[in-house]
């Protein structure tokens, strides 16, 4: 009997979470609207019940946000969409999540060529250090609470390779990623040098992949490959999450955008295979058929060319509206009349699509903001960028 009404209850628990699910993935948004200093007015959609305010802007472009030890929030920017050296790194101190507001924005660094992300950890000898990925190059500097600025030079972690495609296509793959695991480990993803080639055999182990190395850059090796442009990576628990994206010359439909949950030594296709749906197809510029049978699956998939790029993961929390989801951000496809992304959308733990999140960034052909880093500040609350108008918005129920 115990082990029946045991069996019942776990069958209503699945069956509220189902209809729970199902609710959110066809609940309507609401229009809010939104006066900026530079004399824009933005109207996006939200849940009932959420509102949305600006925190910061007068960025150029700015990109990812990362949590440092002493608890301050870290905003890289790249400048334009041009390969140059002329990005920065930001501090958003002080920021209340009741007001919505920072104390102040401090230039921590500037003069970097391209710095995408940063992120934070202490070695094994107890030190901590900020690292920052470069187009060419990863960096670390020690860190110590509560700076404005680097303390002490800086040291080369690896390198990468800084060949590609032209700035006039857009500056095709500049971006690195570096994020700290819970195993002292760091990862470090590279995108590749094309939108689908062989690469160099010189830098195979360096184009389309996620490198694994020690703090200090030693023992470097290859974790997984075969991600055209991993640009977002993050953990959960011990898990290495990635957003992928995927090819240009499959027409407007192909191939899916990805999300994976990463596992050491998996080819995950590029450029031989593509995301479809449910199915994993050999591209036809590079087929290699059997190859493509061992590529795994996406965990979650999007529209093709959506371009997905910041997320962030909210845990389990009682009464949180959010709670156990992903919330990613679609950057939006280079062609407007194509007009797929240009949203947050909402996503399960386990990867199933629970509907838009955020609308409105692109509405009658003109695009208002192109949501990029994604960072968790509560239950329900997050900060975003918009790496096309230089704005850091908090999103927040009211």
């Amino acid at each position: 009997m115990k082990n029946l009404l045991r069996l019942a209850f776990i069958a209503l628990t699945v069956s509220f979470a189902t209809a729970a699910a199902a609710a959110n993935a066809s609940a309507p948004l609401f229009a809010k609207t939104l006066k900026l200093a530079d004399g824009r007015t933005m109207t996006l959609n939200l849940p009932k019940g959420y509102t949305f305010s600006v925190v910061a802007d007068g960025f150029k472009r700015p990109r990812f946000f990362a949590r440092s030890p002493d608890n301050r929030i870290f905003l890289t920017s790249m400048y334009n969409l041009a390969d140059n050296s002329r990005g920065a790194i930001y501090i958003l101190d002080g920021f209340d999540p009741k007001t919505g507001r920072v104390k102040r924005v401090t230039p921590w660094a500037s003069g970097l060529r391209n710095p995408n992300s940063v992120a934070f950890m202490k070695d094994a000898a107890g030190k901590q250090w900020i690292y920052v990925a470069l187009t060419d190059v990863l960096l670390r500097y020690a860190y110590v609470a509560g700076e404005t600025r680097p303390t002490g030079a800086a040291q080369v972690v690896a390198r990468f390779p800084d060949k590609g495609m032209s700035a006039a296509n857009g500056g095709w793959h500049l971006t690195r990623t570096v994020v700290a695991g819970p195993n002292g480990k760091l990862y470090v993803a590279i995108g590749s040098s094309c939108n689908a080639c062989i690469e160099d055999p010189a830098e195979m182990d360096k184009r389309a992949v996620v490198l694994e190395m020690n703090p200090d850059g030693s023992g470097s090796n290859v974790f997984a490959r075969g991600l055209r442009n991993a640009v977002w990576m993050q953990f959960a628990g011990d898990r290495l999450m990635a957003t992928n994206q995927g090819v240009d010359h499959l027409g407007p439909n192909l191939p899916n955008e990805s999300f994976y949950a990463l596992s050491r030594g998996k080819d995950y296709g590029w450029p031989h295979c593509y995301v479809a749906g449910a199915a994993i197809k050999a591209d036809p510029k590079y087929p290699r058929k059997e190859a493509c049978k061992n590529v795994p699956a996406p965990m979650g998939r999007f529209d093709a060319h959506a371009s997905a790029l910041g997320f962030d993961f909210f845990g389990a929390a009682n009464n949180a509206q959010l709670a156990d989801e992903y919330l990613v951000a679609l950057h939006g496809s280079g062609s407007t009349k194509l007009g797929h992304g240009y949203k947050i959308v909402r996503m399960s733990a386990s990867g199933k699509p629970l509907g838009d999140f955020m609308t409105g960034f692109l509405s009658a052909g003109k695009v208002s903001g192109r949501p990029c880093g994604i960072l968790r500040t509560g239950n329900d609350a997050f900060l975003f960028t918009d790496d096309k108008y230089g704005v850091v918005y908090y999103v927040h129920p009211e």
